[in-house]
């Protein structure tokens, strides 16, 4: 399988999304909601986009305090943190307020419930940072309990299913092995989230190379994956190998 990161309908969505927040005037709140199902590449396009521009990275954690979510800003501004929060939260606004940097928090649910989440919009409200909150399906509704965070969400955006498109461009971007139009359609009803599509490239090649088949077509995709069908007589001469 190639090691490929694919651009899908989210990512353009969510890429353009940064760039529209880093580029608000002074007065407008930055803060963007994201938010969607498990297995729809959030992470993983979070991760993509950290690493390839300046910004601040946190993934939050069970049971997470305000003094453990600076202590990790902190760090991630190589700066040192106090056992006093008021001490700690000024330092790291001193620093950003010297190079303002994009922050992300990602898995923003463990945060709702201590309301640690509040002193994330006091940070923003005090260094104009860009701010990106990213919580699973429901985060939206949770954080209704918090008006004055949500009145400083410029917009939220939703990492939709994937469509079959997605599911083709994954597939054909990611697979070693041939795979046809008609093959390419075929596995799309077969899969709708990242995880599920990698599995099912992983298990596809391993089979095509067992049986020596170079290009995989509907037919015998649904021989494979069916396992109702005896493999040889899918091969055609210029499908297997010489």
């Amino acid at each position: 399988m190639k090691k490929a990161f694919v651009k899908t309908k989210n990512v353009k969505k969510f890429v353009a999304l940064m760039s529209e927040l880093q580029e608000l005037p002074p007065n407008i709140p930055k803060i963007a909601l994201v938010f969607g199902d498990y297995g729809l590449g959030k992470s993983e396009t979070i991760k993509w986009w950290t690493f390839k521009n300046e910004c601040i990275y946190i993934r939050a954690n069970q049971g997470m305090t305000t003094r453990w979510l600076l202590s990790e800003i902190a760090d991630e501004l190589n700066i040192q943190s106090y056992w006093h929060i008021n001490e700690t939260f000024k330092e790291i606004e001193s620093a950003l307020l010297n190079n303002r940097q994009t922050i992300i928090i990602d898995e923003i649910d463990y945060l709702i419930e201590r309301k640690v989440i509040e002193t994330l919009r006091d940070l923003h409200d005090r260094t104009g940072c860009p701010m990106v909150l990213v919580g699973m399906n429901l985060v939206n509704k949770k954080l209704a309990r918090y008006p004055h965070l949500m009145d400083r969400i410029y917009k939220t955006y939703k990492f939709e299913s994937y469509d079959k498109e997605d599911i083709k461009q994954i597939l054909s971007e990611l697979s070693d092995i041939n795979i046809t139009d008609d093959g390419l359609e075929y596995l799309a009803t077969r899969a709708n989230q990242f995880r599920q599509v990698v599995k099912l490239v992983n298990k596809i090649e391993k089979l095509a190379r067992t049986n020596q088949i170079l290009e995989l077509n509907e037919d015998n995709l649904k021989g494979i994956l069916n396992e109702k069908t005896n493999i040889a007589t899918l091969q055609t001469p210029k499908q297997i190998y010489a």
